[in-house]
């Protein structure tokens, strides 16, 4: 049975892992940490259950999919439920709009609160879903860096259309075009931080992202976003898969252009084929040190990164939901900031998740916990410390006020996940959320191949290479991945 080795437990290694598996390879896992998960990973504080990192689960027939190939009923495995509201947007002019998944009642929540219409917002939706049906069979299903992805009749139909995938313009210049009020704009513009863009440099090709969330719908997985995690461990397991934890892989061995295993531990494991989900810069400068390096593609500009704070609060809050946005006052000047200046705004948008308001038991009777984070820069020598400090005191202060309480009263527990941590824990290069940045025209072309040029064996999955970060592009990558090989 051929031998297949895949570096890092992350969502996209395990979906590799099972999809290999099922196509008949001896698979092993190994993995840095002691557990599973990558980002997607949880964190208990004094009774408080936090899901670490992304909170927001869209498309989950990509989870489904991987039960489906191996024969399973997912339902016996993973469930979810889907929102009747996405997230409650909250405006310094008192604004509060919450983002049904019905599109009709978000067209008139919009109405209802801003001087746009529900015409302007249908005609943005339709745009979005246009742009969709032309860039999904060729930018997120398909590698972009083999000829036979442009030999196919979907890819041919795309590449007449692609004139009308709005690319030649930034996403804040085509809102402004769609949306007559501030706030529109601002509300859809926050897409672009979906894959740690720039909406005001980012290519409007990016206003796909509202379709992905309001045609398919947003959904909470009983037991946490953890859950995720631990149903793809559980059939990998079931199915054969072997995770190897607290087992970094020191070195990727190849001979004759071609892998021949890994070393862990100082020993050397054979492979025939390799999967590195572990973020290509440290794959090239950790792992391949002999091997000559991309070094224009891994200088690209990074994606945002996070500060997050993990609170444990006292009471709750009952105009808060699972998903809830506090806008700054200025957006352009806030990704100024961060993009230009390579800082931290003095008034951040807040981003405030509370899984607690789906499953109660992720807090104590009467208390919420909170994930709360802003978008920052990556980590490029800041001095974090005191960006933390800052940042903290300003974001205290901004949901006091706009909640109308003294919210530093009510934090009972706290842990702190920045930029240099996030390297840390996940191999992510400079704390990035999703490897390089969208800001910029040819992204999708230039972000790394799933196989290596230099070496046959070698493929990539992950947030760091095509198709880019989040759940639902990790789980794709997984899948190119396997397309890839025999």
């Amino acid at each position: 049975m051929p031998k297949a080795i895949i570096i890092g437990a992350g969502v996209a290694g395990i979906a590799s892992a099972i999809r290999l598996r099922i196509k008949g390879y001896d698979v092993q896992v190994f993995e840095s940490n002691n557990h599973p998960g990558g980002k997607l990973s949880v964190i208990n504080i004094n009774g408080y259950r936090f899901d670490a990192g992304p909170s927001l689960f869209t498309m989950p027939q990509y989870v489904d999919e991987l039960f489906l190939l191996a024969g399973k009923n997912p339902r016996q495995y993973f469930n979810y439920t889907k929102l009747e509201v996405v997230c409650n947007y909250f405006y310094e002019d008192g604004t509060m709009i919450s983002a049904f998944s019905d599109q009709e009642k978000l067209a008139g929540e919009i109405a209802a609160k801003t001087s746009d219409t529900t015409e302007s917002v249908n005609r943005f939706l339709k745009n979005s879903a246009r742009i969709y049906s032309i860039t999904n069979h060729v930018f997120l299903e398909k590698s972009l860096h083999k000829l036979s992805t442009y030999l196919n009749w979907n890819t041919i139909k795309s590449i007449f259309q692609l004139g009308k995938i709005d690319s030649l313009r930034t996403m804040a210049l085509a809102n402004k075009s769609f949306f007559n009020d501030k706030r529109t704009q601002q509300f859809f513009n926050r897409y672009a931080t979906y894959n740690g863009s720039n909406p005001y440099k980012a290519p409007a090709t990016l206003n796909v992202i509202p379709h992905l969330e309001q045609h398919y719908g947003a959904y909470f997985p009983d037991g946490g976003m953890y859950a995720i995690t631990l149903s793809l461990v559980k059939l990998a397991e079931e199915i054969g898969v072997r995770f190897n934890f607290s087992s970094p892989v020191e070195k990727i061995e190849y001979s004759n252009d071609k892998v021949t295993g890994v070393v862990v531990g100082g020993k050397t494991l054979p492979a025939d084929i390799i999967v590195s989900n572990m973020d290509v810069w440290f794959t090239y400068k950790r792992l391949l040190r002999n091997v000559i390096a991309p070094e224009k593609m891994l200088k690209q500009e990074r994606s945002s990164s996070a500060l997050i704070f993990y609170w444990g609060i006292s009471r709750q809050f009952p105009v808060l939901d699972l998903h809830n946005i506090f806008f700054s006052n200025d957006y352009e000047k806030e990704f100024n900031s961060i993009w230009q200046e390579q800082t931290v705004d003095e008034d951040p948008t807040i981003y405030v998740n509370i899984s607690s308001k789906f499953k109660p038991d992720d807090a104590p009777p009467g208390c919420e916990n909170w994930f709360v984070m802003i978008n920052v820069p990556s980590n490029s020598g800041q001095d974090w410390d005191d960006l933390i400090a800052v940042s903290r005191r300003h974001i205290i202060a901004k949901l006091s006020r706009m909640l109308n309480v003294n919210l530093e009263s009510l934090i009972t527990c706290e842990e702190i996940l920045d930029p240099r941590s996030i390297e840390e824990k996940t191999s992510s290069y400079q704390g990035s959320l999703y490897g390089t940045s969208s800001n910029n025209l040819f992204a999708a072309f230039l972000r790394h191949a799933n196989f290596s040029s230099q070496i046959k064996g070698l493929y990539f999955a992950g947030g760091s290479v095509h198709p880019g970060g989040g759940i639902p592009l990790a789980l794709l990558s997984a899948k190119i991945v396997s397309d890839l090989i025999n």
